[in-house]
């Protein structure tokens, strides 16, 4: 329990402290009265594309090395997905976001199996104990399903396997691999958000954002999702 309440103190004091970096760095640039106008937002759009036309390799690195991090120090997913597609759009944002989730998460499940093994084991064995006879019978497959049907918040999915001891690669292609049809809704999204900021000179209505394709297609990817992933989590 100790153990335990040390590990989210540190966690929760080390998210407090990089939060408190950025806002002063980001508040040092730019007012309040800034950042609220669509014009900055419209214009910074360009900016990060300006730059990723001109230095696409060192931006990619860039962001794959803040991701992976990120993931690692059990950051959200959805953001990193919402944030490479709104910069490098749907195919490249895809791989981009997707490939340095996986490098993260399974950075992330080998620290955990070596140094909080016994911990997860205590929070988590019990509750999902039934997952062990199904990882068991085909470990690539039913992983893949795993990642894929979601459910789970993602900083705990990326930690349960460690009580399943599954192999390093299966983890990492199965992670891959299962992320990427909601991830390309979530990136889809991005784009189009971006795609539209482009286009409009003033911000555009509720009613303007729905109607675009680049918006509602994502959406009832994503509700065709929840639908496919029910009905796959009464199969297994």
């Amino acid at each position: 329990m100790k153990k335990t309440k040390n590990i989210k103190i540190f966690i929760g004091t080390f998210y407090l402290i990089l939060l408190f970096i950025f806002l002063y760095l980001f508040f040092s640039k730019f007012t309040f009265e800034e950042i609220t106008t669509y014009k900055f937002i419209q214009s910074n759009t360009e900016y990060l594309t300006n730059i990723k036309e001109t230095n696409t390799i060192l931006l990619s690195f860039g962001f794959m090395i803040i991701t992976t991090l990120w993931v690692f120090l059990l950051g959200f997913g959805s953001p990193i997905l919402l944030i490479s597609g709104f910069i490098f759009g749907k195919w490249l944002g895809l791989l981009l976001a997707v490939g340095s989730m996986s490098i993260g998460a399974t950075f992330l499940y080998i620290f955990g199996n070596y140094f909080f093994k016994d911990l997860i084991k205590e929070k988590f064995l019990n509750k999902f104990k039934n997952l062990e006879s199904k990882f068991r019978e085909n470990e690539f497959t039913f992983f893949l399903i795993y990642r894929f049907i979601g459910g789970i918040p993602f900083q705990i999915q990326n930690l349960l396997p460690v009580l399943f001891n599954i192999k390093i690669k299966n983890y990492f292609f199965g992670s891959f691999l299962g992320m990427i049809p909601q991830g390309f809704i979530v990136v889809s999204l991005g784009s189009g958000i971006s795609k539209i900021i482009k286009n409009n000179d003033s911000i555009p209505t509720i009613k303007e954002l729905l109607l675009s394709s680049e918006i509602y297609l994502p959406i009832i990817g994503f509700i065709f999702l929840i639908f496919l992933t029910i009905m796959l989590k009464k199969i297994f």
